[in-house]
C-alpha cells in the first residue's frame, strides 16, 4: 500500500532532542511517500489506529518500525466525584507549586519507564528529561493546566497527577505516578480519586487517559476506576541509520 501524507517538522522536539524531527500527517489529497522525502529527518513519528494493518503495512515498507502501541481510554465524570470528606481524605491532595518543582522532576524522571522516547531512537536520558519537563510545565500550568500532589498525614509525597483542561468539558491526565517507594499502597486509586474530584469542581464530565499498551497495571487501574477503552493505536518510528 502507498503512503500519503504530509511531513511536519517537529520543532519543540527537534530542539529538545537534538535531532530532526517530523510527525506524519495522513491525507489522502497528500502525495505518495518516497523514502527520499523522508531522508530528511532523522526520526519521523507516525500515530496509526490499531485497525489500519494496510496502512502499518505500507509504513513498514517504507522502513517504519513499532516503537510503542497505546490504549487512549475515558472516565465520566459525576458530581458524586466532588470534594466531599471521606475515610481516604487522610491522604491530603494539594496544588502543587513551584516549591515541589524539584522533588517533582527527580520523581518524574524516575517513574516513566515505559516509554517511546527509549532507544535506539532517543538517546539514554532523553525519556527522563521529557518526563521531568512535562511535570515541572505541569506546575508552571504552561503545559498540562495543574499538578495534583498526594501526601500523607506527615506531608510526605506519596504520587502526583498533572491534568489539562481540553474545554467542551472534558479533561486528560498527562502523567500519573506513585512516588518511587510508594508503589503497591493504593496510590494510584487516590490519584484518580483526586483527579476525578479536580474535574467535578470544574464542571468538567469526561475525563481521558492513554498509556502504553505494555503497562497492564496503568490499565487495570484505569478500568478498576470506571475507565473504558475509546481508542487503540500504534507509534511507529523510521530513524536514520
Amino acid at each position: 500500500m502507498s503512503v500519503r501524507a504530509n511531513i511536519e517538522p517537529l520543532v519543540w522536539d527537534s530542539e529538545f532532542f537534538h535531532l530532526s524531527c517530523a510527525r506524519l500527517e495522513f491525507d489522502e489529497r497528500a502525495k505518495v511517500l518516497a523514502p527520499t522525502d523522508l531522508n530528511v529527518f532523522q526520526l519521523v513519528q507516525a500515530k496509526v489506529p490499531a485497525h489500519q494493518l494496510a496502512l502499518i503495512d505500507g509504513l513498514s515498507a517504507l522502513g517504519f518500525s513499532l516503537a510503542e502501541g497505546e490504549i487512549d481510554l475515558e472516565i465520566k465524570v459525576g458530581m458524586e466525584h466532588a470534594l466531599i470528606p471521606s475515610p481516604e481524605d487522610a491522604f491530603n491532595v494539594v496544588v502543587a507549586d513551584a516549591s515541589h518543582i524539584s522533588l517533582l522532576r527527580e520523581a518524574a524522571s524516575a517513574a516513566f519507564r515505559l516509554s517511546r522516547f527509549r532507544t535506539p531512537w532517543y538517546h539514554e536520558q532523553d525519556s527522563e528529561r521529557f518526563y521531568a519537563l512535562w511535570v515541572e510545565k505541569a506546575v508552571l500550568g504552561t503545559f498540562d493546566h495543574q499538578c495534583l500532589l498526594v501526601q500523607d498525614a506527615s506531608g510526605h509525597p506519596m504520587g502526583f497527577v498533572t491534568l489539562r483542561d481540553l474545554g467542551s468539558a472534558e479533561a486528560r491526565i498527562g502523567l500519573l505516578a506513585a512516588w518511587p517507594g510508594c508503589s503497591g499502597k493504593g496510590i494510584g486509586s487516590r490519584l484518580m480519586q483526586a483527579a476525578k474530584r479536580w474535574c467535578a469542581d470544574k464542571n468538567i464530565t469526561l475525563l481521558k487517559v492513554a498509556t502504553q499498551t505494555g503497562n497492564v497495571a496503568a490499565q487495570r487501574l484505569y478500568i478498576r476506576c470506571g475507565a473504558t477503552v475509546s481508542s487503540t493505536a500504534y507509534w511507529l518510528y523510521r530513524g536514520l541509520p
